[in-house]
């Protein structure tokens, strides 16, 4: 069958002539319902559970320092260069390593280490999932090479879901080159459906979330 037919019958089922234009589009339906922020913390915390993550909902940054001082004792990490890790006090912890803007460096250390903890742009409540947007305050790599990822979010960045991300940004490639999710720790079952963790990426990952910020 010929480009010509193809196309010719593709025109003939949508009731189209030779020629015309090409409606517009209908408006895009994005539907963000109103949640209150506790039950998104819950709603997020449990997703991610039930993908075998590991949660904590902090009461405080302070809560969350200990937390990540607890899990990461006598290891090593490095951290991105989000804010609010700095708000929490996480570059001040022993054996971990901050404010690295070398971009081989920190690949060399992202290599090494055994935790990559950063924050996260937002957090999707109804899937559990990560948006981590790369800047230059958030680098990929610290959340996708390290062998564990360590993510703390400030309750105010939990979303419903996609709708209300895409309402927010509505273009965003405006922002950056790349826009990650990160749902669970990484899994696939490609070998023979053997479900394996940490192929490509972290195999452990702990998300907490910041009541009150």
């Amino acid at each position: 069958m010929s480009k010509e037919q193809i196309l010719r019958d593709v025109r003939t089922a949508l009731g189209r002539r030779p020629g015309q234009p090409v409606p517009m589009p209908p408006p895009v339906r994005l539907v963000a319902p109103e949640v209150p922020v506790s039950q998104r913390i819950d709603s997020m915390l449990e997703r991610i559970a039930a993908l075998a993550g590991k949660t904590l909902r902090a009461k405080s940054t302070g809560e969350a320092r200990e937390y990540v001082g607890s899990v990461i004792e006598g290891k090593t990490a490095v951290t991105s260069n989000a804010p609010f890790l700095t708000t929490c006090g996480i570059n001040g912890l022993p054996n971990v390593r901050s404010g690295v803007t070398d971009r081989e460096e920190l690949r060399a250390l992202c290599a090494t280490v055994n935790y990559g903890i950063s924050s996260a742009d937002y957090g999707l409540a109804d899937t559990g999932s990560l948006v981590m947007i790369s800047s230059r305050e958030e680098a990929r790599l610290v959340s996708l090479l390290p062998p564990a990822h360590i993510a703390i979010v400030p309750a105010s960045k939990l979303l419903t879901g996609l709708d209300e991300l895409y309402r927010t940004h509505p273009k965003p490639a405006d922002l950056s080159s790349s826009m990650v999710f990160i749902t669970g720790p990484s899994r696939t079952a490609d070998i023979e459906q053997i479900l394996v963790r940490g192929v490509h990426g972290p195999g452990e990952v702990h998300v907490i979330v910041v009541e009150g910020v």
